[in-house]
């Protein structure tokens, strides 16, 4: 979704990008590995693991991924496969997917270079108007606006603004009002500071819930604080009802006790949750998992402790059943239903497979 024009509709708050520049400069934060920098495709790399993910968690991931892929051309050629074991505890896996895609999209079609308009930037794979306005304003000084969660969440209380922001409408109005907030004829970095002091104050100060509004540099402007309606913004009528699921995992385990572990993994289907990752076989039944096997399988099938595992907008509980086999080679290998043909991966060889991260904590955590 592109910003709408600047037009008819101006956010009166003139001290507004002033404010927010000097205080980013003075008070924000300087150290994260991502700053000081214009290389757009480390830029882009942080705002994709950044979104729907903690600070926290992408200081862990980024180094790692860049020491791996250190360029735009070296992620192009890497597999899929690399690229999600790599991503792998991360979450939302079609980013670590559009992140691939895109590579070979700059590699292909701009000659390793990435655009320098946050319009061009958005014809890649994966790259909606905010990460291009991101990558647009930090690398080429683009005097453009950013509209992630964060940001609406400042703006929404800097204006008071009573659009609904489930509506494709209000956001649009709200990024209108956005474009007009911006510093008038900014250096390239002003309008770093700018963008970055964005982030700072919804990651720092205008947090979701107890914002800290004493400290904030612009709490003279900021109409919600003025009415004591913090709580109020950003308004957002429609919200999605969590889904609770259970699936039964089974836990196809060869080797156990010597020195050839392996473990059977299947690639999941290209859409829905951990699409494109391996997994040991998922069922919607233990019958299922059971009529799986088939009646000349022997041995002890195993239940474990249930695991709960959250997702954005669904709540699974994790039924894990593990059989040791006696022979790797003896699995018939038939998929379950809607994945595909799978292997043996050996245990040593874990960590190079792109595994959701429940999987991964269950085969690494089994009972002997």
């Amino acid at each position: 979704m592109s910003p709408a024009p600047a037009g008819a509709r101006r956010a009166a708050v003139p001290d507004f990008a002033p404010r927010l520049i000097a205080w980013q400069r003075q008070a924000g934060r300087h150290d994260l590995p991502w700053q000081r920098t214009h290389d757009p495709y480390r830029v882009w790399l942080s705002e994709v693991m950044l979104q729907q993910t903690q600070v926290s968690t992408v200081l862990d991931y980024y180094p790692r991924f860049l020491a791996r892929f250190p360029d735009v051309a070296s992620l192009a050629t890497a597999s899929a496969d690399e690229v999600l074991a790599l991503w792998s505890g991360l979450g939302y896996y079609s980013r670590a997917r559009n992140l691939h895609r895109c590579a070979q999209a700059v590699v292909q079609q701009h000659g390793g270079v990435f655009p320098a308009t946050s319009a061009a930037l958005q014809t890649l794979p994966g790259i909606g108007a905010s990460t291009a306005a991101a990558i647009a304003a930090f690398c080429f000084g683009e005097r453009i606006s950013i509209l992630d969660g964060n940001v609406r969440r400042v703006l929404g209380r800097l204006l008071a603004f009573e659009g609904d922001l489930s509506q494709v409408a209000a956001q649009r109005e709200l990024w209108q009002q956005a474009q007009q907030l911006l510093p008038e004829a900014p250096a390239h970095e002003d309008m770093v500071a700018y963008t970055q002091g964005l982030m700072d104050l919804g990651a720092t100060l205008c947090t979701r819930t107890r914002p800290r509004c004493e400290a904030c540099p612009v709490q003279s402007l900021c109409q919600a604080q003025a009415s004591g309606t913090q709580d109020r913004y950003p308004v957002r009528s429609r919200r999605v009802a969590r889904r609770h699921e259970s699936w039964w995992l089974l836990v196809l385990r060869a080797g156990h006790g010597t020195g050839d572990l392996a473990f059977w993994l299947e690639r999941r289907p290209g859409t829905g949750i951990w699409a494109g990752l391996h997994s040991v076989p998922v069922f919607d039944a233990e019958a299922a998992a059971l009529a799986q096997l088939g009646p000349h399988w022997h041995g002890r099938l195993q239940p474990l402790a249930a695991v709960p595992h959250s997702l954005t907008h669904r709540e699974l509980r994790l039924h894990p059943l593990l059989l040791d086999v006696p022979d790797a080679q003896a699995w018939p290998g038939a998929p379950a239903a809607g994945s595909t043909a799978g292997r043996w991966v050996p245990a040593a060889q874990l960590p190079d497979v792109g595994l959701p991260t429940p999987v991964r904590q269950l085969l690494l955590g089994l009972p002997d």
